[in-house]
């Protein structure tokens, strides 16, 4: 039997479980969350919709980590959210603690499990879960680039008034502020970009892109984006358990690709069965490599911080 257990009942969690339940991606589906009864509730609200939509999957919610036992993924949503005003590194310390306890967890009830973090800042959390859970590099992922990919493919789309579905990029580097977006493996229907757009434009979408996130907090003024974040962790958690072998821009450890090492940050990875089955180094330019080497030392000096 196919189990997902995903670690917290917020709106990034919840929505995950929603759109991995309507794919079907498994046999059972575990909400947890510490907060007595709300993942119970959301648990019981999304099983009844089963009556109306065209999905059969198992829907439990509970606060009891020991239901997590023999998951193939788990999915860590867990954490404080941004508030206006707030960066993903200003919940470095506050998250923490809380990945280290839901890993703990992890390793005791669901040791073979594949773990996908979502919690930001994500590249330090996801190097943080690793380091806990004593899992191989391969079984412990983070969401980034898939989101911001999305996020950059969607502003183009409006931009030049087509579909996103025309559109393919990539982006590496740390998550949001810090990304790295590749304009030269950024086309339309095979077209580069850089022939349809400005290239004035296509900073300001980038700049638009890297503040994506901060642009949905500010206008929740209470809370932070959870749709796109919950789909980016689908498709990750899609090519895994149906081993796609999909290649998408996932927070993963590097040893030595891109010249650096000892660090959790976005790069392109064929996603299979087995989790990180291999990290495509593409070949960059100096000025690209630079830049991802600048997002490289923000997450090193986090790392730091957090060892202090």
């Amino acid at each position: 039997m196919k189990k997902i257990s995903i670690i917290g009942a917020g709106n990034v969690g919840a929505t995950t479980a929603l759109f991995a339940a309507q794919k079907e991606l498994t046999d059972e589906i575990v909400l947890v969350d510490v907060l007595p009864g709300l993942a119970e509730g959301k648990a019981l609200d999304m099983a009844q919709t089963t009556a109306i939509e065209d999905f059969e999957v198992n829907l439990i919610g509970t606060s009891d980590y020991s239901k997590i036992h023999n998951s193939q993924l788990v999915i860590i949503t867990a954490g404080l959210t941004r508030k206006p005003g707030m960066s993903r590194e200003d919940l470095l310390r506050q998250n923490a603690s809380i990945i280290e306890e839901i890993t703990r967890n992890i390793v005791k009830y669901a040791p073979e499990a594949i773990i996908i973090v979502v919690t930001n800042p994500v590249d330090v959390m996801t190097y943080h879960c690793w380091k806990v859970s004593g899992f191989p590099a391969k079984r412990v992922l983070g969401q980034a680039g898939v989101l911001d990919t999305a996020r950059f493919c969607y502003f183009i789309a409006q931009e030049l008034g087509i579909s996103t579905k025309n559109i393919s990029s990539i982006i590496l580097g740390g998550h949001g502020d810090s990304m790295v977006p590749l304009l030269r493996y950024t086309t339309v229907s095979g077209i580069p970009l850089t022939e349809l757009m400005e290239e004035d434009t296509i900073n300001r979408l980038a700049q638009r892109a890297r503040n994506g996130g901060g642009e949905i907090v500010e206008l929740l003024k209470t809370g932070s984006a959870f749709y796109t974040p919950a789909s980016a962790t689908i498709q990750m958690a899609e090519s895994i358990l149906k081993d796609k072998k999909q290649i998408l821009p996932c927070s993963v450890y590097l040893e030595g690709q891109y010249g650096i090492s000892d660090i959790y940050i976005g790069a392109p990875v064929r996603l299979g069965a087995n989790g990180v089955e291999e990290i495509i180094e593409l070949k960059l330019t100096e000025s690209e490599l630079a830049w991802l080497h600048t997002s490289a030392e923000i997450y090193k000096q986090n790392i730091d911080n957090l060892k202090a």
